[in-house]
């Protein structure tokens, strides 16, 4: 069974056929489908064709109800603050991020992640999938001294070990790897990854 993972397409439509026409079982997108909001009807027309398999959380630059609203118009399924289960696997989903200079429309206080994040604790094998990486990791670097993560995402990761954790956000750690603990953490971006099941340990 495989999950393709993949965030911050930005209204890359190219891209976004890409990853829909790679075999799947399960279509994660992990947030930034679009800038601000706009555009998410020709983002969902792209992804309808396999809208069963579809799971979204939201960006920072998409607003809770504005994936509600759009998982409703499409038939996807809605993956923040939520999990499916999938060949033995919890797979968790928490969108938006902890709060940038911007005020864009999906941010959460840390307090409001880590209150979030807590609903996944007893979940066990766990494939996390958030937007924002944890901080002060190779998923958060922008450059040497620059990270822009979440303390609180980190600290969950830290105390529960996931099996895998993949994240979006920071576009400059695009496709960047990171042993946090025992947990394998990725940073998609929108190359995306094909993650097997089968090459998991549970």
């Amino acid at each position: 069974m495989k999950l393709l993972i993949f965030s911050d397409i930005h209204s890359d439509l190219r891209t976004l056929h890409r990853l829909m026409e790679t075999e799947a079982d399960y279509y994660i997108a992990a947030g930034d489908l679009v800038s601000w909001g706009r555009g998410l009807d020709a983002a969902g027309e792209v992804m309808k064709p396999k809208a069963d398999k579809v799971w979204v959380i939201p960006g920072n630059h998409e607003s809770v109800s504005d994936i509600e609203q759009f998982c409703a118009k499409f038939a996807f399924n809605n993956l923040h603050a939520n999990s499916f289960e999938a060949d033995g696997f919890h797979v968790a989903g928490l969108g938006c991020s902890n709060p940038t200079p911007f005020n864009t429309p999906g941010e959460y206080s840390e307090g409001e992640l880590s209150t979030r994040l807590q609903a996944f604790a007893e979940l066990r094998p766990l494939i996390l999938v958030c937007h924002a990486p944890p901080k002060n990791t190779p998923l958060d670097r922008v450059k040497d001294g620059l990270h822009f993560g979440s303390d609180s995402v980190g600290q969950f990761i830290a105390a529960n070990q996931p099996v895998r954790f993949f994240c979006g956000h920071i576009h400059e750690a695009e496709g960047i790897t990171a042993k946090l603990g025992e947990t394998v953490g990725l940073n998609v971006g929108k190359r995306g990854f094909l993650l097997d099941l089968a090459t998991l340990k549970r």
